[in-house]
């Protein structure tokens, strides 16, 4: 099989190509709102639609154009299933929080089922049985515990050992009734709602800092103020700290999707490996047939071996299972994981009671965002949430979350240090058309790439958050920082944060 022929393309996902995006006009003067939300992904424009329904005046901004983020790159699971979560949950946090969790994400199940229903969204939307199976001796042992913990929290679920598509397995544990849908279809038809209710949108507008207040204003890079009663932050990473310290409770993993042309018939069903390397399967309907989705490969940002290689276990992975006639699509995701895996949502700081944050999904945005906007929306509309302690940010569990806390930021500690000690040996010149590498520039460590066109781009390495050493990423074509997970362009552009400013560029 020839990997390199099939996956070279650049990475874009099915769901951006498929639907029109509207865009929005950036801030261009000072504003005031009720309500002022920064992150135009599935948890802002979600936070936004339900306050506006209920008279809200909403202002919602974004950093680039609605959708363009981790929301655009994910493969759409609608589900409460999030890998083997709830006999964790129930060693951690006690049988009575691992219940909460599920009844949150079960009933952001039921608001995206109903919200597609009462708005006749046409957004691709099937329900399907969702699988966590095993291959080793280890795992099936979890899955058995996992399945235990499905009867004493009564979800509707099963134990099987056998799959309806073709994959060897020990056992799997089912959850019914979950979903899939064209995340994008539906978020534009939320973007209109809001618009619809008097909500006013921009794009292209970075916040880079609150004034904390009574009312507090979103300060823009461009020198503007919004000033509003109450801020979300729901950007991927809150580009706001506050002595939250948000980079220290989390860490940044990527993971990778093929969208391919299958030759076997796919049976259905949302499929998701207990083992590392991750493996995940759904498929979605196109014009030209099923469009079969394979998931996974996850390692941590600016860590482990060369990016292209994951997109090509995948492509293993998918003509092992169901032969693959055509890569269609391939893209990657950036996901954030807290140190007990479960998402912070609620008041920014113990101090800072009109500001809010929603972050750290793991891979589970689809139900995670929309938990956060409607426990977000309930805060401020009602003032309390029944799922308020179980997600507030300020928690800290002794176990595992001490212990995870130590492990990531030694972590950090080490690719500090190991990135300040390299000395790359390549040129600039020895770079090759399509190529980037760190390289060695009069003296210093420096990142080059060269484009199609032959022209050489140059950049500092050093992360401008916190000064460790970017790596290449060959298969997104990004500089990526192991140790916070900021991500830039081949030209030093923050894409992901918590980065705020761009690589310095060489001469």
């Amino acid at each position: 099989m020839n990997h390199d022929k099939k996956i070279q393309q650049a990475p874009e996902p099915y769901w951006r190509e498929s639907v029109e995006i509207p865009t929005f006009p950036k801030v261009q003067e000072d504003l005031t709102a009720d309500i002022v939300i920064v992150g135009g992904g599935i948890t802002g424009i979600t936070a936004a639609y339900q306050l506006t329904k209920q008279g809200k005046n909403v202002i919602l901004i974004e950093a680039n154009q609605l959708l363009n983020g981790t929301t655009g790159h994910t493969t759409a699971k609608i589900t409460a299933q999030h890998g083997l979560i709830y006999d964790e949950l129930i060693q951690h946090f006690g049988n009575e929080k691992a219940k909460l969790y599920y009844k949150a994400n079960d009933e952001a199940i039921t608001f995206i089922k109903d919200t597609i229903n009462s708005l006749g969204i046409e957004c691709d939307y099937s329900e399907e049985d969702a699988y966590v199976y095993s291959t080793t001796e280890k795992y099936e042992k979890k899955i058995e515990k996992e399945y235990e913990a499905y009867q004493q929290l009564k979800i509707n679920g099963e134990l099987v050992e056998h799959l309806p598509i073709n994959l060897e397995i020990k056992n799997a544990v089912v959850m019914k009734k979950q979903a899939q849908f064209h995340p994008l279809q539906y978020l534009t038809k939320l973007v209109e709602e809001i618009t619809k209710n008097g909500g006013k949108i921009y794009g292209n507008t970075i916040a880079t800092d609150i004034q904390e207040g009574d009312q507090p204003q979103v300060k823009t890079r461009d020198g503007n103020t919004i000033t509003c009663n109450t801020v979300l932050i729901c950007s991927h990473f809150p580009f706001f700290d506050g002595m939250g310290l948000y980079f220290t409770k989390m860490y940044a993993e990527r993971s990778y999707v093929l969208g391919a042309k299958a030759r076997e018939d796919y049976p259905g069903g949302m499929y998701l490996s207990a083992e590392d390397p991750t493996r995940s399967i759904r498929y979605t309907n196109t014009s030209e047939g099923k469009l079969i989705l394979f998931g996974g490969d996850n390692h941590k940002t600016g860590q482990g071996k060369d990016t292209l290689e994951h997109y090509k276990a995948l492509e293993t992975f998918g003509e092992e299972v169901l032969g693959i006639d055509e890569v269609k699509y391939k893209w990657s995701a950036q996901d954030l994981i807290t140190v007990d895996k479960v998402p912070y949502i609620g008041q920014h700081s113990s101090k800072k009671k009109n500001i809010y944050v929603a972050t750290g999904y793991k891979k589970w945005g689809m139900t995670s965002s929309t938990v956060a906007a409607t426990l977000l929306t309930d805060l401020i509309i009602k003032k309390s949430s029944p799922y308020e302690e179980v997600f507030q940010p300020s928690r800290f569990v002794a176990d595992p979350s001490l212990k995870h806390f130590i492990r990531e930021n030694a972590d950090v500690a080490r690719h500090l240090v190991k990135g300040k000690l390299e000395i790359p040996m390549k040129k600039p010149d020895d770079l090759k058309v399509g190529e980037g590498d760190v390289v060695n520039v009069n003296g210093r460590r420096g990142g080059g790439y060269r484009d199609e066109d032959g022209k050489l781009h140059l950049v500092d390495t050093t992360c401008t958050h916190l000064g460790c050493e970017c790596e290449w990423n060959h298969g997104d074509r990004t500089w990526d920082c192991p140790c916070h997970g900021s991500r830039y362009t081949i030209n030093g552009e923050v894409i992901e944060g918590p980065a705020e400013k761009p690589l310095k560029k060489l001469d």
